[in-house]
């Protein structure tokens, strides 16, 4: 396998996490977001949309995070990342989508350039915009996880959600948001925390960290 992916996108550390939790190697090649590298024409031939990550396994591109982590839980089921009840995994799907589909997207490299460059945001106000919205998102989280006291949301293993939840406290913390103020999610990011899989998805534990 090949992961194409910057070393701080969320979505490049949702798909590093997964592939870490199931035991699968891959060969990591680094596309700069800030100096324009997925712009490339040779990186637009893997993803058109100028987007990372790309994962490309026995030949085939894989685009979109959420995908390639339901890809990879299709082709290397064990660990799941999905619990087998259809009711627990519709629940694990949506507090995901949350994360994945509402609050990272507005704190996105390109949604913050743009606020920048074409409508003059300054950067208190770019920074309270992201503060915003991860607050906003991150209440809707704590209301639905306070039903009790699961270590995990899927059961006793990590998954999907949690594939989405610790690239986005990563953003929360680089932000200067205060996580005590989401008791439920910090309980299940401490959990996380101790494995080894989330620790080597780290950013600052990818080679492009430095460059």
């Amino acid at each position: 396998m090949e992961l194409h992916g910057y070393f701080r996108s969320s979505a490049s550390y949702r798909v590093r996490i997964a592939l870490n939790l199931k035991g699968l190697e891959y060969d990591y090649h680094p596309v700069n977001l800030l100096k324009g590298e997925q712009r490339e024409p040779s990186y637009r031939s893997l993803n058109p949309q100028g987007l990372v990550p790309a994962l490309i396994d026995a030949g085939h591109v894989f685009t979109q995070s959420l995908a390639i982590l339901e890809w990879l839980d299709e082709q290397h089921p064990e660990p799941a990342l999905l619990p087998q009840d259809p009711l627990a995994r519709a629940r694990v799907r949506a507090l995901a989508y949350n994360i994945a589909c509402d609050i990272q997207p507005l704190q996105n490299l390109r949604v913050l350039k743009y606020l920048q460059a074409e409508l003059g945001v300054e950067e208190e106000q770019k920074i309270a915009w992201i503060r915003h919205w991860i607050d906003d998102g991150f209440k809707a989280l704590e209301s639905q996880l306070n039903t009790g006291a699961e270590q995990f949301v899927g059961g006793d293993k990590p998954g999907l959600f949690e594939c989405c939840l610790m690239p986005q406290i990563y953003n929360a913390e680089r932000f200067g948001m205060d996580m005590t103020h989401y008791p439920h999610i910090s309980r299940i990011a401490n959990a996380c925390a101790t494995l080894p899989a989330f620790d080597k998805a780290r950013p600052e534990n990818q080679p492009d960290s430095t460059l």
